[in-house]
């Protein structure tokens, strides 16, 4: 009777987890799907839209390296700039402490880059990225904005903005290959069912606040 019971458990478990792996596959499938021909790689073929909208990342990493998706995005940003390919920047990070500000830090980057302080907006509240993209539908008031970020984080804040009633595109910074991008890359897949548990429960944003307008 042990055995029975061990071979019924572990049978229990292998479906389970078979159940696991094909939830994560259509999700980013279905993520994947809903983003294709919404991102860019080239100056040359990219929209122009009146805002781009920078998602934030930690400057350095854990271990106080800086932290190359970080560097890609700013760099990615300037570019679109530079190219009158956006008009405006509203950057989107986590500010939950008094020592730890993405967005002031990613402003401070971009101003040292060239771009006017001026056209630069802070978002202070976009601890998520769905907060990111219904804060910049709602409270900013955009209705169309081209994502910064690497290549599957912008799939991913697109068909969040589909969602939400945002028109949106990316604009694909560089990717960080390796170890480094692997981790990244494993933890995306996590996200991307999140996407899908967030919208079953219709979770919101952690506030809102008054509408800024970007002019």
């Amino acid at each position: 009777m042990g055995k029975v019971f061990i071979k019924g458990f572990f049978k229990k478990i292998g479906f389970l987890f078979a159940g696991g792996l094909l939830l994560i596959f259509i999700c980013d499938m279905i993520i994947e799907s809903g983003a294709k021909g919404k991102t860019y790689s080239s100056l040359n073929t990219i929209p122009k839209n009146r805002v781009g909208l920078v998602l934030g990342t930690a400057k350095k990493l854990m271990g106080g390296q800086p932290n190359p998706y970080y560097s890609n995005r700013i760099k990615a940003t300037v570019e679109l700039y530079n190219s009158n390919k956006i008009d405006f920047v509203l950057v989107s990070g986590d500010n939950e402490t008094v020592y730890y500000n993405e967005p002031t830090t990613i402003k401070k980057d971009l101003i040292d880059q060239g771009i006017p302080q001026e056209r630069i907006y802070l978002d202070y509240a976009g601890f998520r990225t769905l907060d990111s993209m219904v804060r910049a539908n709602v409270v900013f008031g955009l209705e169309s904005v081209t994502v910064i970020s690497q290549k599957f984080h912008n799939e991913r804040a697109i068909y969040i903005a589909g969602q939400k009633g945002l028109d949106a595109i990316g604009y694909n910074a560089l990717d960080v290959p390796g170890k480094g991008g692997l981790k990244v890359q494993i933890r995306e897949y996590f996200a991307r069912v999140k996407v899908f548990i967030d919208l079953l429960l219709k979770t919101e944003p952690k506030f809102y606040g008054n509408t800024i307008e970007i002019k």
